[in-house]
């Protein structure tokens, strides 16, 4: 039986399956309230310490969580606040459809996933025009960063499927071998099977103990990618046993870095760089197992024990009553950066980490549904 936590529940309490789910639920609901209530103005910046447009990736990060919510739990509401966003935005992307940078392109995945709910064609018109025109550019090498391929990469796959179209399954392919095995000598480290985050952390870079750099929410976006492309791919996609093995792999690479207390530190490899609980990273790798067992593609046996130590500690010591997350770290690219890391610490974004959570909570709460 899978034991969760509610956010205020004693560690050992067990309680039934229904109950679990409806803890679970009632946990994405308040962190998720929590944010929509602070932000009401889906047009509004959002930031606590410098300013950006909000149709970048963080807010684009938390869409992807929220439209994954509103699947399992429909409110209007939900859908209200994405339309609302990619109208005051003209569903257009923060530079234009000739943009190369995967920051910008982020939004299209909820755009894209409007669209199929109501094919309003403004809706699809700006994204679809900005990944054509990358696709006719013919320049593979846009995702020098490991972070890029989750803004952009389910784009392409979702472009593939709705058109049916190989030539943005074959393009976005490309795109992630360069950065898997070219861009800075190949930014995958198949002997650890962890991901530097970019050719700045490729060795001869080492960590203060003389590990090598990987950074646990980077790694977590490469999972996250990997999950949301699998999802859609068609099963006789000539690429999908490649990316179904580095997802597989990946997933190793991950469980054997994981704390006691079930979180991660946002140096995988030398916790006593900026060590501590990080939520970003945890939630993400969250989101994989879970997928990966609801999928029948990771051994639940192996997983499971992580994934629940992972979730309940979450639950347990980072979401505050007001359904504000802690241990949140904050934009950056390395452990040092947004930094401290802290139950109260404010990061200088809120959104993608909520993204990032509901992602998880509700692939925890589908496994709900099968568990026995």
């Amino acid at each position: 039986m899978m034991v969760i936590l509610s956010a205020c529940a004693p560690k050992k309490q067990l309680v039934s399956k229904k109950e679990e789910k409806h803890e679970v639920l009632e946990i994405l609901r308040r962190t998720n309230n929590y944010f929509m209530d602070k932000w009401p103005d889906t047009k509004e910046p959002i930031y606590t310490t410098r300013w950006r447009p909000s149709n970048i990736w963080t807010r684009g990060v938390y869409y992807e969580g929220l439209m994954a919510l509103y699947k399992i739990d429909p409110d209007k509401r939900y859908y209200d606040y994405a339309v609302d966003w990619g109208n005051n935005h003209a569903w257009g992307l923060r530079n234009g459809t000739e943009t190369r940078n995967a920051d910008d392109q982020n939004c299209g995945q909820t755009y894209l996933d409007l669209y199929e709910i109501d094919p309003q064609p403004e809706r699809i018109a700006d994204i679809k025009e900005n990944i054509d025109f990358i696709i006719a550019s013919g320049k593979v090498d846009d995702w020098t960063w490991i972070d890029a391929i989750q803004m952009a990469m389910p784009i392409y796959t979702k472009l593939g499927v709705m058109y049916d179209d190989e030539q943005y399954f074959d393009y976005m392919y490309k795109m992630y071998v360069h950065s898997r095995d070219i861009e800075g000598g190949g930014l995958y480290n198949r002997e650890d099977k962890l991901w530097w985050r970019d050719k700045d952390f490729v060795p001869p870079y080492k960590e203060p103990n003389g590990e090598d750099c990987y950074w646990s929410r980077g790694n977590g976006w490469v999972v996250a990618a990997l999950v949301r492309v699998l999802d859609l791919l068609p099963e006789n996609q000539r690429h999908r046993a490649e990316y179904l093995q580095d997802f597989k792999d990946l997933m190793e690479g991950v469980l054997a870095t994981q704390r006691e207390d079930g979180f991660w530190n946002v140096s995988m490899h030398d916790p006593t760089n900026f060590g501590g609980r990080e939520t970003s990273g945890t939630a993400l790798f969250v989101y994989g197992m879970a997928w990966g067992i609801n999928e029948g593609i990771l051994d639940k046996a192996t997983y499971q024990p992580a994934l629940e130590k992972a979730w309940n500690g979450m639950v347990s010591e980072a979401v505050h009553p007001s359904g504000f997350l802690g241990y949140l770290q904050g934009t950056g690219k390395e452990p040092k950066d947004g930094q401290p890391v802290s139950y109260a610490s404010v990061p200088d974004f809120e959104d993608y980490g909520l993204g990032c959570f509901l992602l998880a909570g509700t692939e925890v709460y589908r496994l709900m549904e099968t568990s026995k």
